[in-house]
């Protein structure tokens, strides 16, 4: 098996069935490749749905939410493609995406971690899609909204490389796990997605691990898919997923950074994606 692309579905029936769909229409000549679905106990008929209208696709059915890397980590250990792709079920690829990722991958031994070109519906680049890792002052200038000030500069738009050319192929720190074909081989000598993150973050700690045992990280926007992102809006979300996204930065920061920054700078990262959660979720809670 080549190519084994796995699918994290929690209550997203219709994207989900729209993403397999724009799978199995693609260019995948000579690419032998399978779907996995791992479904987060969605219960709105989404499971029974791919079932029924493409029984060629594995499916994993979890009686909880998991969460995203828990998820697909059940994926990949079912998977028996030599590599993995992690697909957002709110994704639509192109008709050479997959199998001109592969190629590329395949022909570049030194990549641990492949990324494509990312879009929103309108067109506009998802700019988490080439990354640096995160630190305590880029993240900053990112919070301050720098990099949006001046998208040109090195120091402000370190975060999300906007300096960077989007049509440009290289290497970088950080893709998304929105889409991420990484090697099986990879994945034998770095281990699978660390599951103490419920989601956010896993990809990022995923790409630094892979960076860490001296493979590349590669951004390749030759291929695209497009991304909902957020398809829900300005709605009120899970309160457990608002969590989730402030708490990936102090799991990351404790796990790698521990001994890299002093205490008073380790103090005021934690001290402030605490703070920034908790206004996050009474912001939350007050939407409709």
């Amino acid at each position: 098996m080549d190519l084994s692309i796995i699918i994290v579905n929690y209550k997203t029936r219709e994207l989900t069935s729209d993403c397999i769909d724009s799978i199995i229409k693609s260019n995948t000549k000579g690419l032998d490749y399978e779907i996995i679905v791992a479904d987060n106990a969605s219960c709105d008929g989404s499971i029974e749905a791919i079932q029924c209208q493409f029984p060629q696709v594995k499916t994993i059915v979890n009686k909880k939410n998991l969460g995203f890397s828990k998820a697909n980590n059940l994926g990949i250990k079912t998977a028996t493609g030599e590599y993995i792709l992690l697909l957002n079920s709110d994704t639509i690829v192109e008709l050479n995406t997959l199998k001109g990722a592969h190629d590329f991958i395949k022909d570049h031994q030194h990549i641990g971690a492949l990324g494509c070109k990312i879009l929103l519906p309108s067109g506009k680049l998802d700019a988490a899609c080439k990354r640096s890792f995160p630190t305590p002052m880029n993240g900053v200038y990112h919070s301050l909204h720098l990099d949006d000030a001046s998208p040109d500069s090195i120091r402000f738009g370190e975060y999300n490389l906007t300096y960077v050319d989007e049509n440009k192929t290289c290497s970088i720190d950080c893709i998304m796990g929105a889409f991420m074909m990484v090697p099986r081989k990879v994945i034998d000598e770095v281990g699978m997605l660390d599951e103490d993150y419920f989601m956010y973050g896993e990809d990022v700690d995923w790409c630094y691990r892979i960076k860490k045992a001296g493979y590349q990280v590669m951004y390749y926007p030759e291929v695209r898919i497009f991304h909902h992102k957020k398809a829900s809006g300005i709605q009120k979300r899970n309160p457990e997923v608002v969590a989730a996204f402030y708490d990936s930065m102090s799991i990351f920061y404790n796990k790698h950074y521990q001994n890299k920054y002093n205490k008073l700078t380790r103090w005021c990262v934690i001290t402030g994606t605490t703070v920034m959660k908790k206004i996050a979720l009474v912001k939350n809670s007050r939407r409709k």
